[in-house]
């Protein structure tokens, strides 16, 4: 008797169940949306936001479908394209009322239609790549003259806190395009800051010149060096451009390099080219210099100084001048948590690199009870966000206090573990890929499949009557639980893995066609009914676990090695290996069991013409 026992019925119905839940959610499409993202680091996206969002959509008399508050962002469900484009009016006219110096980031978005009931259980849409959803491509080009300068500027207050610690006198430090000139008063103590130059920046190239009575080192990188250097930047402003993106919840966004110095950046489902910009202009630096007036009234900044606003605790805004000297950048800070001090109060815990703990306790130490500030300077535009006075000396580990509550501890902690883009980028090249061309690919894609889908059916349910329909339920249960599985795990789907779909269902039938050409083999060698389906299952097993292994290899080859369209074509492709397995030899044994399995006299089965040899 073919038989099943109770808890693989349950297995299989379950299974069937879910597949059709976490599927469910791809068929309720997508509605227009207006994102909400702060676009500094000082402004907060939170519930108070979130009600000003309301209070703008009512005065505008629009009526949202929804307003969903997440980590990163604020989102607006709306009915259609003119109720989104009314809507960001409003809201932009709201939260930005002076456009040049924007607070927020307000764009034209898509979010899922999916009822919240399947919302609530994690069932959600699967991600649809730039080819299918429509969106936005950059081209950003890395300018590495400008990292050189950042680097050899950094190199300077090197090389003045290490002549200081060796007690070495010199008549100044200045950078000069690709050099950094260090000038003394003798060639003794050029000669003895030359060697101790050299054996603590293995990196730097040393040449001697002298001008009338001053013997100075000109200094730069070697040429090994600078590529490094080069491909390190390169590689933090990927760094940096994936964690300022993520925040601003765009989903599934394509961060990678192209070539030596160009970074590639695709944004899926956002519409609104201008403000796609800001989102990938959102990279920032930080800065600490010393304070010389902590407030200044007016806009004329005193002598050897600069101006920078501070945004106080209660909304106000005074500003600060602070030295032109900058005592440490961005790239040495190593990380930074929320904690609190020793009062209980709010503080952000840092931690310097090596170098940086250097230069700061030589600088804590020569401005002990002096004022220092930490500044963030996004789109050219410089804030101080923690103006405090050094209480004590202090090295690479030190804390941040200042007028914060427990969020702005956090949000500040973030942003100084994002870090500061090594390097300038312009954006040199980009395109928009409209949602009609989206959904034009999605419906060629739907449709070659669905056509592939109904040519196969009918050959299987013609050729193998009964047998050939079970056969199709199984591979409607194959594509239910791959579409199922990458929905769950939230892949993107582009235009190649609707390729491996499609390649998924030819593939996937064959186990069936090895099943009931096994089973009419036993039929003809003289097996009864209920003994042929037995075998039927159980020898063709081997050959099915044989062919599909050695066909997931290769898909597994082309994940490692491979990449972009080519690792979406894997993923979907090895994911679909290992659904089709399940679904033709579990599934369908499952519905043949139901349907003979109860019968103890089976005279035939309905498995089409059964050939036999002529004697």
């Amino acid at each position: 008797m073919n038989r099943y026992p109770l808890w693989k019925n349950l297995t299989v119905l379950i299974a069937l169940v879910l597949g059709l839940l976490y599927t469910l959610p791809n068929f309720f499409g997508e509605a227009p949306a207006v994102q909400v993202a702060s676009v500094k680091a000082t402004h907060k996206v939170d519930l108070k936001l979130m009600n000003q969002v309301e209070a703008a959509l009512k005065a505008a008399s629009v009526a949202p479908q929804g307003i969903y508050l997440d980590l990163n962002s604020i989102r607006v469900r709306l009915a259609d394209t003119d109720t989104q484009l009314k809507a960001k009016d409003a809201i932009e006219k709201a939260l930005n009322p002076v456009p040049a110096d924007a607070a927020y980031s307000v764009a034209l978005n898509l979010v899922s239609n999916s009822p919240n009931w399947l919302t609530g259980i994690h069932a959600l849409p699967m991600y649809l790549g730039l080819d299918l959803r429509g969106g936005v491509h950059f081209l950003l080009q890395v300018d590495m003259k400008g990292a050189l300068t950042k680097r050899l500027d950094s190199t300077a207050a090197d090389l003045r806190t290490l002549l200081r610690d060796k007690n070495l006198r010199h008549g100044g430090i200045s950078r000069s395009g690709e050099f950094v000139n260090v000038l003394f008063r003798d060639t003794e103590t050029r000669d003895k800051a030359k060697q101790a130059i050299a054996a603590s920046q293995p990196d730097l190239a040393l040449a001697e010149t002298q001008t009338g009575a001053d013997y100075s080192l000109a200094v730069s990188l070697k040429p090994q060096a600078v590529k490094t250097f080069q491909e390190e930047a390169l590689k933090q402003n990927i760094a940096t451009l994936n964690k300022r993106i993520n925040e601003l919840a765009v989903a599934e966004p394509v961060i990678q390099q192209q070539g030596a110095d160009r970074i590639v950046v695709q944004l899926p489902g956002v519409q609104d080219v201008a403000r796609a910009k800001d989102l990938i202009g959102r990279t920032a630096t930080l800065e600490v210099r010393m304070v010389e007036q902590p407030s200044v009234l007016g806009n004329e900044a005193p002598a050897g100084t600069d101006l920078v606003p501070e945004r106080r605790r209660d909304g106000s805004t005074t500003m600060v001048a602070v030295k032109k000297l900058v005592v440490l950048t961005g790239d040495r800070f190593n990380g930074a948590q929320a904690t609190f001090d020793e009062n209980q109060r709010p503080a952000v815990a840092v931690q310097l690199d090596a170098a940086g703990g250097r230069i700061m306790r030589d600088v804590t130490r020569e401005y002990l009870k002096k004022m220092m500030a930490i500044i963030l300077i996004e789109k050219g535009k410089p804030e101080a966000i923690s103006v405090a006075t050094i209480q004590g000396e202090f090295g690479n580990r030190f804390q941040i206090t200042g007028m914060f509550s427990p969020e702005e501890t956090n949000t500040l902690a973030i942003l100084i573990r994002s870090g500061a883009v090594a390097a300038p980028m312009d954006i040199i090249e980009e395109r928009v890929i409209g949602p009609s061309l989206g959904a034009d690919n999605i419906a060629k894609g739907f449709n070659s499949t669905l056509w592939g889908f109904v040519a196969i059916s009918l050959f299987m349910a013609t050729y193998y009557l009964l047998f050939g329909a079970v056969s199709v339920f199984a591979l409607s249960a194959n594509l239910l639980f791959l579409v199922a599985l990458l929905s769950l795990l939230q892949a993107t789907l582009t235009l190649p893995g609707i390729a491996a779909i499609a390649l998924t269902l030819g593939m996937a039938i064959d186990a069936n066609v090895l099943i009931n050409e096994r089973v009419r083999e036993e039929l003809r060698n003289g097996s009864t009914p209920q003994a042929a389906i037995t075998a039927g299952y159980e020898r063709a097993w081997a050959t099915i676990l044989d062919s599909n292994v050695t066909t997931l290899i290769a898909g597994i080859a082309l994940l490692i090695f491979g990449s972009g369209p080519v690792r979406g074509f894997a993923v979907v492709h090895c994911l679909g290996i290992m659904t089709s397995i399940f679904s033709s030899v579990v599934v369908s044994r499952a519905a043949i069991n139901l349907i003979y399995g109860s019968r103890r006299k089976l005279d035939a089965v309905s498995i089409g013409q059964i050939w036999k040899a002529a004697p």
